[in-house]
């Protein structure tokens, strides 16, 4: 067994096997016309239940060619052009690159002595970052699993900023349209039910600043404390963006902890054309980004950075046999001491290559083409008397309804949409999300993919009405 492990004597048996499982990928991606099978669970489950995992095949080869079965014929494949659903990017390719490196080397960004230059790179990725936003020279951060771990660490140092002498007097401002992990967050770090004020959002699904001025003037008058208004530059169901600059006035006034929750806005600190659509976010005392959203990296690349390093004490604790407080004195740099995590891997390096390889106008450049594909989408779906759209994007989102000619019922047209998305799904011709506007069912596109063409929006949404209406048609006879 000896000869599977990772080491100098079995560098040739390493360069065989993950070339073999790269040419199983590439001829994979190759091949593939459409972003699902449509397989279902009730098919693919007992394919894997029936698997003995204490029976090992002894063979690559054999594991690649079951694993084709079970996962790789299968898989949901984001780099196809008709997938428009949730959030997930096609990669960049010196991204991937890199996550064969560190996964090979498997540096640990918890300390110096288990990552030594990785330390480095992702410091300076993390002044990289800051020097985007503008969060002037005291500004820090460190890499997270995603933007739930950035948002729960940011409002873990804003309820510690506070310094509330009862936890049940904080509270929180978010718009309706943020994400669940505010609420959650607050859950985790022992917030009352009541903790998260939510604010009324306008027609653009973009918190209602007139709102947030009211609600933090009623927390200051009910002696209560506002520990933090988190505000989104790119919210998951629209795309919306909250005014930061407004925003950061009343933060200002009332002496409240800014965050910008930009996990997924992130992409326009590289925008080589609408970076100005996130002024205001310079102004934050803490943001989270998500770069395996918008800077097309592979799951997961993240982090959360802060205005002021010193705040990152509150995740601080040290270890004798891990970070022991001598290592201040002597100026050993540990990421842990910024971390939630321990353990971690060196996901920065994924960025690296990508910003070493294309540069940051390379992927702004990216990120400008699907939000003008996504501007072009919005004109087809206003012209188009099928569907109702929302809101004109501000990033990447489309958030729209089928809406029959002869249907008039809005549970009945809810059950078209549902019915459309779900026939789409099964057909694996395409791949679409869906939302809630109000108490009605829609649809979603969220395009983050510059391969992605308006031929391929006109022809999805021309399988979302032929779906839509076999389903009322079958409906109609049901009824008769």
């Amino acid at each position: 067994m000896r000869s599977h492990l990772l080491n100098d004597s079995t560098a040739e048996h390493y360069r065989r096997s993950v070339t073999e499982g790269i040419e199983r990928v590439a001829a994979k991606l190759a091949a593939t016309d459409r972003p699902f099978t449509g397989v279902s669970v009730d098919a693919l489950a007992p394919r894997i239940d029936g698997i003995d995992l204490d029976r090992p095949l002894h063979d690559t080869a054999a594991v690649l060619d079951e694993l084709e079965e079970v996962y790789l014929r299968d898989a949901v494949y984001f780099h196809h052009p008709r997938y428009l659903a949730h959030l997930n990017c096609p990669v960049v390719i010196p991204a991937v690159v890199g996550e064969a490196v560190l996964s090979a080397v498997n540096s640990s960004l918890d300390t110096w002595d288990q990552s030594a230059g990785g330390t480095l790179i992702e410091r300076k990725l993390i002044d990289w970052t800051t020097g985007r936003i503008g969060l002037g020279p005291a500004a820090d951060g460190v890499f997270t699993s995603g933007g739930t771990q950035s948002n729960l660490q940011a409002l873990l140092l804003a309820r510690e900023e506070a310094k509330a002498e009862n936890l049940a007097d904080l509270r929180i401002f978010a718009s309706e349209a943020s994400h669940f992990s505010v609420k959650k967050s607050a859950k985790l770090l022992g917030l009352g039910p009541d903790a998260v004020v939510s604010i009324p959002v306008d027609h653009d699904k973009r918190m209602q600043t007139v709102a947030l001025a009211h609600a933090l003037e009623r927390c200051a008058r009910d002696g209560l404390t506002p520990m933090a208004v988190v505000a989104t530059a790119g919210t998951t169901d629209f795309g919306s963006i909250d005014p930061l600059p407004e925003i950061a006035g009343l933060c200002a006034q009332y002496g409240t902890w800014m965050h910008v929750d930009a996990a997924y806005g992130c992409g326009l600190l590289a925008s080589v054309k609408y970076r100005d659509r996130v002024d205001g976010i310079e102004r934050a005392d803490s943001v989270t980004v998500d770069y395996h959203k918008s800077f097309f990296q592979p799951v997961s690349s993240s982090a959360v950075l802060v205005r002021d390093a010193a705040t990152l004490r509150h995740a601080t604790y040290h270890a004798e046999y891990l970070n022991p407080r001598r290592m201040v004195t002597e100026r050993i740099p540990n990421q842990v001491d910024k971390s939630l995590q321990t353990t971690r891997r060196f996901d920065a390096l994924k960025l690296w290559m990508t910003l070493r390889t294309m540069g940051a106008d390379g992927v702004g450049r990216l990120f400008d083409e699907v939000c003008d594909l996504t501007a072009e989408g919005w004109e087809l779906l206003a012209a188009d008397p099928r569907f109702d759209v929302v809101v004109r994007p501000s990033l990447s989102t489309l958030v729209f309804r089928y809406i029959p000619a002869a249907v008039t019922d809005p549970s009945e047209i809810d059950r078209a949409n549902l019915y459309a998305r779900k026939a789409l799904f099964a057909s694996g011709d395409a791949v679409v999300a869906g939302t809630k506007v109000g108490a009605r069912h829609y649809l979603k596109f969220t395009l983050l993919n510059p391969e992605t063409t308006t031929d391929d929006l006109t022809a999805v949404l021309d399988l979302i009405a032929g779906h839509a209406e076999q389903y009322l048609g079958e409906s109609l006879d049901r009824a008769s």
